[in-house]
């Protein structure tokens, strides 16, 4: 899907895709980014090259992973609406939706979990290029930050979501673990990245 037709579909009244989906192209442009001011110093800093080469390959990846989770954002959702379409007309019917609409909240957060382990590297790679990447591409390292974070907040965000319609406890208790060392992380790299942000300009 282009960009042109996947902003059509973000903005149009269907739920898919949405939020998760957007997080997760975040992610992808911001390996792009990463990759690029990656490539750009290994051309101008030959001695960086081992470095950032290993850089940009790993960010080639994640684009193209991140990518993959555009659309395995939308289908999980999908599959969570298709869930409560089920007939609960007995106790069993009832019994069965229950499971099916709990099945499909857990692989709900399967996606943006991917996303957000993903983000948490990325958040790490860009301050790498942000410290020793070509000051030419400062910005362009910045800007792959930053998305990086949103990524990854969104993705958090959309794992706290659907664990609210969670009944497994143990379940839920691993992913709000998951989610608070995320979290930390992130708070940890973003504060590193901006105050080396703030001291380059």
């Amino acid at each position: 899907m282009d960009i042109k037709r996947f902003l059509e579909k973000l903005s149009s009244d269907d739920p898919t895709p949405g939020g998760g989906s957007a997080s997760a192209l975040a992610g992808a442009m911001s390996a792009a980014l990463i990759g690029m001011v990656a490539g750009l110093t290994m051309r101008k800093e030959t001695s960086k090259h081992k470095e950032m080469m290993l850089i940009k390959e790993r960010n080639r990846r994640a684009q193209k992973r991140l990518l993959c989770a555009v659309d395995e954002d939308a289908r999980s959702y999908q599959e969570v609406l298709k869930a409560f379409r089920f007939p609960k007309h007995t106790e069993k019917e009832k019994n069965a939706r229950r499971r099916r609409i709990e099945k499909a909240f857990k692989n709900a957060t399967v996606t943006p979990e991917l996303v957000s382990r993903f983000a948490v590297i990325l958040l790490q790679d860009s301050y790498t290029v942000i410290t020793k990447g070509t000051p030419n591409a400062l910005s362009d390292a910045g800007v792959g930050a930053f998305l990086a974070d949103t990524a990854l907040k969104g993705g958090l965000m959309n794992i706290e979501i659907n664990l609210g319609s969670i009944k497994d406890k143990a379940f839920v208790k691993e992913k709000k673990s998951l989610i608070k060392n995320l979290e930390k992380r992130r708070q940890h790299l973003i504060a590193k990245i901006s105050k080396s942000l703030t001291k380059i300009g």
